[in-house]
């Protein structure tokens, strides 16, 4: 009677660099306060089929904040957005009114592109 391994256990013989999910591979993302952020409002519309957004870059922050402000821009803006690769993006062009709205909440942003 040969008992098998079971499939859901994963057995390592050799492993250099530790497990997968270990926290010192993980990339560190520096937590910046916003008045030291330098940020780029623009709007765009290359690679969205014509589509105006609002793109907001330069962020130096950690995921769960730039949810939170998604939400908040999302709400005073009246209209839908997401968050990729550490930007935010707008439906529509925006640029005065979250440019306004990051400078009362203590970031420093200006107006990128035409």
């Amino acid at each position: 009677m040969s008992s098998k391994p079971n499939p859901s256990e994963k057995r390592f013989v050799y492993q250099e660099f530790g497990n997968d999910n270990s926290p010192a591979l993980e990339r560190a993302t520096p937590e910046l306060p916003p008045e030291k952020q330098n940020l780029r409002v623009q709007a765009t519309r290359a690679g969205r089929k014509g589509k105006t957004v609002t793109v907001i870059t330069g962020f130096q922050t950690k995921s769960e904040t730039l949810q939170a402000l998604l939400k908040q821009l999302k709400t005073q803006c009246g209209t839908g957005g997401t968050v990729k690769e550490n930007e935010i993006e707008i439906q529509g062009e925006h640029k005065q009114k979250i440019l306004d709205i990051l400078i009362k909440l203590g970031y420093k942003a200006k107006i990128s592109g035409g």
